[in-house]
């Protein structure tokens, strides 16, 4: 039996093609955590390494590590990458969109 599946084509968020709230912060928090991690990889630092580096709690690099972003804000995984020693640069580009009919990102919309 031959079943059809039909692809398409995701946006680059996939929180916003699943309609999450907060979508670009809780994807620019996924890509900062991923940096993280690919800085504790490329130095083969465990968790405790990165907190003896850091001073931040290993606890807090388990959470990154297991993508348990939720306590984290934006401000801090950049101060996170910052004490390991990177900087971050963000190119922003907002684009206007259509009025979303879901959860309101606003109390004009």
């Amino acid at each position: 039996m031959m079943h059809e599946l039909e692809v398409i084509r995701g946006s680059g968020n996939v929180f916003r093609d699943l309609d999450q709230v907060d979508a670009d912060v809780k994807q620019l928090k996924a890509l900062l955590a991923a940096e993280i991690i690919k800085t504790l990889d490329h130095e083969g630092m465990t968790v405790r390494a990165a907190h003896a580096r850091t001073g931040i709690a290993a606890a807090d690099f388990s959470r990154i590590r297991n993508a348990d972003l939720g306590r984290f804000t934006v401000d801090r995984l950049v101060g996170i990458i910052n004490r390991l020693g990177a900087r971050v640069e963000i190119k922003l580009k907002v684009r206007r969109t259509a009025p979303h009919t879901g959860h309101p990102t606003s109390p004009h919309t």
